[in-house]
């Protein structure tokens, strides 16, 4: 199952786009990720300062 952003939690720092292997990660006000590109490893949950990135 894909990751997803929390759009509540994000604060569109960035450390999660950098980190993305398949460049799922867009960016924005608040980050999304396309959940057809998401190969769920993972890494950008890892990451997140704010613990916005949740499996699901």
């Amino acid at each position: 199952m894909a990751y997803k952003i929390k759009e509540d939690a994000c604060i569109a720092c960035g450390t999660c786009i950098d980190e993305c292997p398949v460049e799922a990660i867009s960016a924005g006000d608040v980050y999304v990720i396309d959940p057809s590109a998401c190969t769920d490893c993972g890494t950008c949950a890892d990451v997140c300062p704010t613990e916005a990135i949740v499996q699901g």
